[in-house]
């Protein structure tokens, strides 16, 4: 090992973390995968790679120790896997240990001073041998990644699959992964998922734009929303339309209506069945619900919207007696009726459907919770 006849580089210790800050400097400059915010798990691998891999190394000095303990190796091992996951060529992780490799080697050398010719020689050759390892490591980690995919357009959409369904999503990594997987987002896709007993055939039958894989206990098919004439007879279920980096929700929703509905021949959308699933508390269902049924509303002016929205409630919750209405709103009866008319023209025959009338109630409660009460009543 180069670094056994270095000698003990403990003068940089105390300058460890301006080292770190020089690297990943460098990094953002230099490298132009990485000149972007270090926010989420993307900073977190950045600089938690960078800083494992230089308080490593300046445990090496003097040692015949290997350049990674098992920790540490995983850890590299565990990037390559990353990049091939975020979409993203090996060669730009190792262009970036290169440039760290650099940066670092002037680092140290600055900090530990004066340090005589042979010296220099001895740390540069360790630290370029100490990059090399994690070059390897990353390698093998990235290799492995890749081992479980099949074929290279299948790799990329595999590994873009994958992607969508492990959120939070770096949108421009997906994008990147998407256009090296030959793949065209739309601006929304839908999750259909389906037991793996009636998925045969399922990736050729939707065609080259849905994404195709395993999740959990079903396939699932990431596509755009429309017709999906090839799910007849598959016992599935379709999740509501999500923004296409966003999908991860439509995934969750179409299995939680799988485990709850109980799916034929026809697709069970998630869309048609909001307030069976309901109960089961998953976000965002409670305020879809309402933007759904209540859009016929919300097309309205704020003040008559306020109005007929309180009439319907109060309508909902006495079973249309007038007079129970009228106490509660401080409306004369006629009043009421006038408004009556007004819902019954806008919603239809909804007001005459049990389903419907439930789901009315559900989304006006929902929204009576969600916003600030107003003070006052009109007669109108």
């Amino acid at each position: 090992m180069p670094w056994s006849t270095l000698p003990d580089l403990a003068a940089v210790r105390p300058r460890l973390d301006a080292v770190t800050a020089a690297v990943i400097g460098a990094l953002r400059e230099q490298v132009p995968a990485y000149a972007r915010p270090l926010e989420g798990a993307f900073g977190d691998g950045v600089r938690q790679g960078v800083g494992v891999a230089l308080s490593r190394f300046l445990d090496l000095p003097g040692t015949d120790q290997p350049a990674l303990a098992p920790s540490e190796r995983d850890v590299y091992v565990a990037l390559g896997r990353g990049e091939l996951r975020q979409g993203r060529e090996l060669e730009t992780l190792l262009a970036a240990y290169r440039v760290g490799a650099r940066v670092a080697f002037r680092e140290f050398a600055a900090a530990a001073g004066d340090l005589p010719a042979d010296v220099l020689i001895v740390l540069a050759e360790s630290v370029f041998a100490y990059i090399d390892e994690l070059s390897a490591a990353s390698a093998q980690g990235y290799a492995r990644e890749q081992s479980l995919l099949a074929g290279e357009s299948g790799r990329r959409r595999s590994a873009l699959f994958v992607m969508l369904l492990n959120p939070p999503v770096d949108v421009e990594a997906a994008q990147a992964a998407a256009h090296r997987a030959g793949w065209a987002p739309p601006a929304e896709l839908v999750a259909v998922v389906v037991p793996p007993e009636h998925a045969d055939g399922l990736a050729t039958a939707l065609g080259d734009a849905a994404l195709v894989g395993e999740h959990e206990s079903f396939v699932v098919a990431l596509v755009a929303p429309g017709p999906l004439r090839a799910l007849k007879g598959r016992r599935a279920c379709v999740g509501p339309a999500r923004p296409w980096a966003g999908v991860a929700a439509s995934v969750r929703l179409a299995q939680l209506a799988a485990g709850v509905l109980e799916p034929g021949d026809a697709p069970v959308r998630v869309d048609e069945h909001r307030a069976a699933l309901l109960p089961y508390g998953l976000p965002d269902l409670a305020a879809e619900l309402a933007d759904a049924r209540l859009a016929p509303l919300d097309a309205l002016a704020p003040g008559v919207r306020e109005r007929l929205a309180e009439t319907l409630l109060s309508w909902l919750r006495h079973r249309g007696s007038r007079a129970e209405i009228a106490g509660e709103l401080h409306v004369h009866t006629q009043t009421v009726g006038y408004r009556l008319g007004q819902l019954r023209e806008i919603l239809g025959d909804a007001l005459e459907d049990p389903e419907a009338r439930y789901e009315l109630e559900v989304a006006l409660r929902w929204r009576a919770s969600h916003s600030t009460p107003s003070t006052g009543q009109s007669a109108l």
